[in-house]
């Protein structure tokens, strides 16, 4: 598949340009302006001894094979170009997207193991079904679970990966990224950068070799399409090409076409959302009915936080606000982490990451910030109703802005783990 058209050498763009015309640079010299959706499976060619060549060539590298497609696990050309226009987002040669999150983090997984280099170094917390993927050792892989200072006294001669979050699902953990990429030595680091998108930081400008995201998220932007995609230099992705191949976890065109369309307005919703987020937050962690706000100093559209009453209640309680898994959508979800997407992680674990059974996690969309808070206000359990009944134009005493440093006593979480808070 010739995808040169497709990697144009402009000068360096602002990233709210690159969200809009990073994949879609050759269009207009096409004459046209929204970008063809390729739907075909496979394609003809009467040149069979140049497919040979071509096929081998794939197999020695994984590079994207020169000319015309061949076949749709080998690539396609609408889905190409999201992952231009991903790789350029977050400041990496290349992107290689699957079908979902966890598809590309098995993808990741299997081109480690595949050079004999099983073992992965991780800190906790990760997503509920990232977690399960190690501890279980489904793909053969054996996990050491540390906490970011213990990185690089857990590396052994066959480590192949470590893996972490920031901001970490779902507690909103931080790590400093720059000082576990060094703590990794050679060992490539996987930062899962789901939660924060390139717009508000960039893993691989800190270290990181591999970003991952759950494309259903953010990217996407809408919730109705599910896609994983790793963002990495060209010698990891040609790995991950020849994976995704042997293991189809390929991502249609369709879905390649809806996230090429949200990263459009990528900026634009994260920054939106994440303004949002920011004022329930502040309200949260002066409303007496919470008892903890977790929300990252970067900034982002996630809130977790810890109710005194049952979180359930919250749960069954909201009307506008929609009670789903997921995240990242332009409506707002709420969830329960301790019973959906980590409830495959051992309580123990669990408990321990600091993912307790209060704590809720709050996706916020891109509804009015009044209508959000006046769902959350009646959510809330009652035990102190009216205490909480603030508003954007009276805050309440002792709200913090969401950056404020957090104060040394903040929680029995260990430090190295410890989540940043409003409050």
């Amino acid at each position: 598949m010739d995808t040169t058209s497709l990697h144009p050498s402009p000068a360096r763009r602002a990233l709210d340009t690159e969200a809009v015309h990073a994949g879609r640079d050759d269009l207009a010299r096409q004459g046209l302006h929204a970008p063809p959706i390729d739907l075909s499976t496979t394609y003809p060619s009467y040149d069979s001894r140049g497919e040979a060549a071509r096929i081998d060539a794939f197999a020695t590298t994984g590079a994207e094979p020169e000319g015309p497609p061949v076949y749709g696990r080998l690539g396609n050309p609408t889905v190409a170009r999201f992952e231009t226009a991903l790789a350029r987002l977050e400041g990496t040669d290349s992107a290689v997207a699957f079908a979902s999150g966890m598809a590309a983090l098995t993808a990741v997984l299997l081109a480690r193991a595949s050079t004999g280099l099983r073992h992965v170094v991780a800190v906790r917390p990760l997503y509920g079904c990232s977690d399960h993927l190690l501890t279980a050792g489904l793909l053969g892989s054996e996990v050491t679970w540390t906490d970011p200072a213990g990185i690089a006294d857990a590396l052994r001669p066959d480590t192949g990966l470590v893996v972490v979050e920031s901001p970490a699902n779902p507690t909103l953990a931080e790590l400093d990224l720059r000082a576990v990429a060094h703590s990794c030595g050679s060992v490539p680091l996987l930062a899962d950068n789901t939660f924060a998108t390139p717009v508000l930081q960039r893993p691989a400008e800190h270290g990181a070799r591999l970003v991952l995201h759950s494309a259903t998220k953010y990217l996407g932007g809408h919730g109705d399409v599910m896609a994983g995609v790793v963002a990495c230099d060209e010698e990891f992705a040609g790995q991950l090409r020849q994976i995704r191949f042997a293991t189809g976890g390929v991502l249609h065109p369709l879905a390649g076409y809806l996230l090429l369309r949200g990263l459009a307005t990528l900026p634009i919703r994260v920054r939106a959302a994440s303004a949002t987020a920011a004022e329930l937050a502040r309200r949260l962690a002066a409303d007496p009915r919470v008892v903890h706000v977790h929300y990252p100093r970067i900034g982002g559209a996630m809130i977790a936080f810890e109710t005194h009453g049952d979180p359930h209640e919250v749960i069954a309680g909201v009307g506008l606000i929609t009670p789903a898994v997921s995240l990242g959508s332009v409506d707002s979800l709420i969830q329960h982490p301790a019973s959906i997407s980590h409830r495959v992680v051992g309580e123990t674990d669990r408990r321990g990451a600091g993912v307790s059974d209060r704590l809720l996690r709050l996706s916020v969309g891109l509804e009015d910030v009044e209508d959000l808070w006046s769902d959350l206000d009646g959510a809330l359990a009652p035990s102190v109703r009216g205490a909480g009944l603030y508003s954007s134009a009276a805050p309440p005493r002792g709200a913090t802005s969401h950056n404020a440093p957090a104060p040394a006593n903040e929680s029995a979480t260990p430090t190295a783990l410890r989540p940043s808070r409003t409050p």
